[in-house]
């Protein structure tokens, strides 16, 4: 059974839902991001059902981008929730009807205490359109559901909406990815974005040659690690590096006196090297431009003292 077919299907409609909410960007997305920009509290994010699957996303993905947000159900807010509001918040409300009656009873409570609302739902004449501050338009042509029924486009509609709105206050509060790594100091990002390479880098039986060592020699010190590399030394300073490439090059275009050779026949001069207090993002950017796989580590008197890999990277 080809199954592709429908799975093409949806994603240019999800696709084709995203590109027409371009022309319905009005005023009122600049308002939403001023206000949210200014706000002095919390950015809470509200809905119900698929809405506030949605929202409790969009909720995630601006905290973890330098706005306090959380997400509130509706109808908790009647059991207690509401009391984590205060005068300074900005609400954001998602129905894709903008008729949702567990959300629209809970409109007059925000509207009591006199706080921003930024709507967002696929109705413009909606009455969550009429209550709000400012109204986001997520309208879609139909859902990528077969049925028409399912939401599908509608929320991707949205939750690209609350993409947008992160990604707006991003640029404007100037993010940066050692702010990012600050709200994610757990697993690969935070590794890369907070580590040094001296946290990560071989420090202990380093592959060092001379300048006059043997071609043989120089492949036993190579072996030393799994970095694929030893360092050539001279007079206290690095002077090149021989790699496995280096190896197999030198033995593919002498042959018979490929064990005659030295180091310095062989070596590449003017090797990448890193500092041990940088970064290790910065040594896989480094790794990535150069398209190689280790960088010679030293400290901050230039003296050799590791080497770190792209696997310590990951």
């Amino acid at each position: 059974m080809q199954t592709k077919q429908y799975a093409i299907k949806c994603f240019q409609d999800e696709a084709q839902a995203i590109l027409d909410l371009i022309p319905l960007l009005t005023d009122d997305f600049d308002k939403a991001i001023e206000l949210v920009y200014n706000c002095r509290g919390k950015f809470i994010i509200t809905g119900v059902g698929k809405s506030g699957h949605i929202g409790a996303k969009i909720a995630a993905t601006l905290a973890s981008t330098g706005t306090p947000s959380f997400f509130v159900n509706p109808l908790d807010a009647y059991h207690g929730d509401l009391g984590m509001f205060s005068s300074e918040d900005v609400v954001l409300a998602i129905s894709n009807s903008g008729n949702t009656d567990e959300l629209l009873r809970f409109i007059p409570l925000l509207l009591e205490r006199k706080l921003p609302i930024i709507g967002i739902s696929g109705n413009p004449n909606s009455l969550l359109a009429q209550y709000s501050t400012c109204h986001l338009n997520v309208a879609v042509k139909r859902e990528a559901c077969p049925l028409n029924l399912a939401p599908t486009s509608s929320t991707t509609a949205t939750l690209a909406m609350g993409d947008a709105i992160a990604c707006a206050l991003m640029e404007i509060r100037h993010f940066k990815a050692s702010d990012f790594a600050q709200f994610h100091p757990g697993g690969s990002l935070g590794k890369k974005l907070l580590s040094r390479v001296k946290d990560y880098m071989i420090s202990t039986c380093l592959p060092v040659v001379s300048l006059d060592a043997k071609v043989s020699d120089t492949i036993i010190e190579i072996s030393k690690t799994k970095q694929g590399i030893a360092v050539a030394i001279d007079d206290g300073k690095i002077v090149g590096v021989v790699t496995d490439g280096d190896v197999r090059r030198a033995m593919q275009s002498k042959q018979n006196s490929f064990f005659l050779l030295t180091v310095k026949e062989i070596m590449s001069i003017n090797p990448k090297i890193i500092n041990h207090n940088a970064k290790l993002s910065e040594a896989e950017t480094i790794m990535r431009k150069y398209n190689i796989h280790s960088l010679v580590v030293t400290n901050d008197e230039g003296r050799f003292v590791g080497i770190i890999d792209a696997f310590s990277c990951l």
